[in-house]
C-alpha cells in the first residue's frame, strides 16, 4: 500500500460522492428494501456485530501480552518488537481511536440512515461534506467499527514475509465485511465505510512509515 495511491483514492471518493451525493440513498434503500427494514437487526447480526467490535481488541491485547511475555523470558513463541508493538498502539490510537472516532464522528454532525424519514425516523439526508446536520453526537461520518475492523490490517503488516500478504488480503477483507454489515444494521452509509477504510488505511501506512518499519522486514521476533 502506498501513501501516493491512498490519498489519490481518498480524493477520488470525495469527489465521487459529492457528484453523486444520492447513491449513499440509493444504496441504503437497497439494504432498506430487501425486507422492508434493515435485515442486519436480528440475533445474527447482532452477534457478528458483537464478534467485529471485540476483534480488534482482543488482538491488540494479546500481541501486548506476547511482548510482555517474552520480554519477561516466559515464552519463546513469536512477539512483537518495541517498534512493532508502538505501531500497532499507534495505529489503533490515531486512526480509529482520534481521527474517525473523536474528530470525526462527534463533529460532522451527519445523521445515520435509521435517522432519516425515508427509513422510519425524523432527520434528513446530508451528503458526507454538509457539517450541518440533526445528528448531536456519534453520528454516521465515518465509521468506527468498520474503521477498528480494517485496523487489523496494521498487525497483519506485522506477519513474516511469507505470510504477510494473505494476512493483510484476510484483514481487508474482514474490515469490508464489518462495513456491509453496519450498512445492513442501517447504521451507515456507503461513503461511510469507504471513507473509514481509506482513511485508516493513511493512518496505518503513515504510522508504519513514520516509525520506520518498512526498512525493518522481519517485525515480529
Amino acid at each position: 500500500m502506498g501513501f501516493a495511491p491512498l490519498l489519490a483514492a481518498i480524493a477520488a471518493t470525495g469527489l465521487a460522492f459529492a457528484l453523486w451525493a444520492n447513491l449513499d440513498m440509493e444504496v441504503a434503500r437497497l439494504f432498506y428494501g430487501v425486507s422492508g427494514g434493515f435485515p442486519a437487526n436480528g440475533a445474527l447480526g447482532h452477534l457478528a456485530r458483537t464478534i467485529g467490535r471485540a476483534l480488534p481488541f482482543v488482538i491488540a491485547g494479546a500481541m501486548a501480552l506476547a511482548f510482555a511475555a517474552r520480554r519477561l523470558g516466559l515464552t519463546r513463541l513469536p512477539a512483537p518488537s518495541g517498534r512493532g508493538l508502538a505501531f500497532v498502539v499507534l495505529s489503533l490510537a490515531l486512526g480509529p481511536g482520534l481521527l474517525i472516532n473523536l474528530a470525526l464522528k462527534d463533529h460532522s454532525h451527519r445523521p445515520r440512515p435509521v435517522h432519516l424519514r425515508e427509513f422510519g425516523g425524523a432527520m434528513e439526508f446530508r451528503p458526507f461534506y454538509r457539517f450541518d446536520g440533526a445528528c448531536g453526537r456519534n453520528c454516521s461520518f465515518a465509521s468506527g467499527e468498520t474503521s477498528a475492523a480494517v485496523w487489523i490490517v496494521a498487525p497483519a503488516m506485522l506477519a513474516p514475509p511469507p505470510w504477510r500478504a494473505p494476512a493483510v488480503g484476510a484483514a481487508l477483507a474482514f474490515g469490508v465485511a464489518v462495513g456491509v454489515l453496519r450498512m445492513a444494521f442501517g447504521h451507515h452509509f456507503l461513503s461511510d465505510v469507504v471513507f473509514a477504510v481509506l482513511l485508516t488505511l493513511l493512518v496505518i501506512v503513515a504510522t508504519y512509515r513514520g516509525l520506520r518499519l518498512d526498512k525493518a522486514p522481519r517485525d515480529l521476533r
